[in-house]
């Protein structure tokens, strides 16, 4: 079984949203985050390149997987003799370039367990 085509085809069919569907409802929350944006998104140059590097060896594989966090390495309970003084919250979000780095260990992952067979 391909996990990385099944996934994604799973992804793209529920998240996808027709442009009919967009033209319809004025008010939506795609169609304002759409209109909210200038013309030109300056990091959208280096989101395109992240999209677009492939996969295609074990080793740069395993390298993308240990270098990008499966979780957000700096979410953390402040602790002082074993109390909580304050909760530091995932910030991950805040990194512009978050899905795309997810989805690139992703994809290093789905090739490990698809061409490679690793478990």
């Amino acid at each position: 079984m391909k996990v990385f085509e099944n996934t994604t085809k799973k992804i793209f069919l529920t998240s996808w949203v027709s442009p009919h569907q967009m033209d319809a409802n004025p008010g939506s929350v795609v169609n304002k985050e759409k209109h909210s944006q200038s013309g030109w998104d300056i990091l959208q140059p280096v989101r395109n390149w992240l999209d677009n590097i492939k996969v295609q060896d074990r080793d740069f594989a395993h390298i993308l997987c240990k270098l990008i966090p499966a979780q957000c390495p700096f979410e953390r309970d402040v602790k002082l003799l074993g109390k909580v003084l304050f909760h530091i919250p995932p910030l991950c979000k805040l990194n512009p370039f978050y899905e795309q780095l997810t989805y690139l260990r992703f994809r290093a992952l789905c090739y490990l367990a698809d061409e490679c067979g690793e478990a």
